[in-house]
């Protein structure tokens, strides 16, 4: 199982480079072949117009399928609540008029007259 991943891994990893490879285990037959100045030997391309290609059709099959030809539309979504109207009415403070309390006195002191003596000691 772990070799599995790691071979997966591998894969995924060297995927981009597969056209660099392939341009150098078949470079005769690229170079000789496949290449579109071979009519101009002063250029010095020997495949190499042939392996951008593959390196350009490798990136494009790279991208994710979402950004292909999609277009993204933006919409802005606003919420509004309309708030209480409010109304300050004038309060007039009318004077208010000197009330009075009758006054009782519920104080009553207890007069006593004995005088604490501590008791004597008989000895």
């Amino acid at each position: 199982m772990k070799k599995l991943v790691i071979i997966c891994s591998m894969v995924i990893f060297f995927k981009p480079l597969m056209p660099v490879f392939e341009y150098i285990f078949n470079y005769d037959y690229i170079a000789n072949e496949l290449c579109e100045n071979k009519a101009k030997p002063e250029l010095h391309c020997n495949g190499k117009c042939h392996l951008m290609k593959e390196l350009a059709k490798a990136a494009e099959d790279e991208k994710p399928v979402s950004n292909k030809k999609t277009s993204h539309q933006e919409t802005e979504v606003l919420f509004f609540q309309d708030s209480f109207d409010f109304t300050f009415n004038a309060v007039v403070l009318q004077p208010i008029e000197k009330v009075t309390i009758p006054y009782t006195n519920l104080y009553s002191h207890n007069n006593t007259v004995a005088v604490f003596h501590p008791p004597t000691f008989i000895g």
